[in-house]
């Protein structure tokens, strides 16, 4: 209504397509290789160009999460990030650390539960001291008192 520019016919409109179409290239489908015919989590694919220059789709797996400290759940050094059943088939030696705790508990958690340990004892120690101390104290309030 309020435009001062004159209408072009349709023809003459800029179009929305590319000239010319035989350019546009068809895209190779695809489908899959494995039973699960479904987008999920577990059935994630990339395309790969083969040698004979075909696209096909190859699996990917799951990433892995790792082990995790059962206090700090920090990452566990020294243990690899594999995925459950990959455990199964690691050595002994391979799924655990070297120390106590090791391939559960990271080693700051460990220093403090050593040290924690440590303290208690040293204070069980202490207020058995004390203790003995206070009775030989009243021992000999008494012995005075006769």
């Amino acid at each position: 209504f309020g435009s001062s520019q004159p209408r072009l016919p349709v023809l003459l409109q800029k179009s929305t397509f590319s000239w010319p179409l035989a350019r546009r290239k068809m895209v190779q489908r695809l489908t899959y290789r494995r039973q699960c015919r479904y987008n999920t989590k577990g059935n994630k694919q990339r395309v790969v160009k083969t040698p004979g220059g075909k696209n096909v789709f190859q699996t990917v797996k799951k990433a892995a999460k790792g082990p995790s400290c059962g206090d700090c759940g920090k990452a566990l050094i020294g243990i690899p990030a594999v995925r459950p059943m990959e455990y199964r088939r690691l050595k002994n030696r391979e799924k655990r650390v070297s120390r106590a705790y090791g391939g559960s508990r990271c080693a700051k958690c460990v220093r403090m539960r050593i040290m924690r340990a440590f303290l208690i004892e040293e204070q069980k120690c202490v207020k058995q001291v004390l203790a003995e101390k206070m009775s030989q104290a009243k021992e000999t309030t008494k012995k005075s008192k006769k």
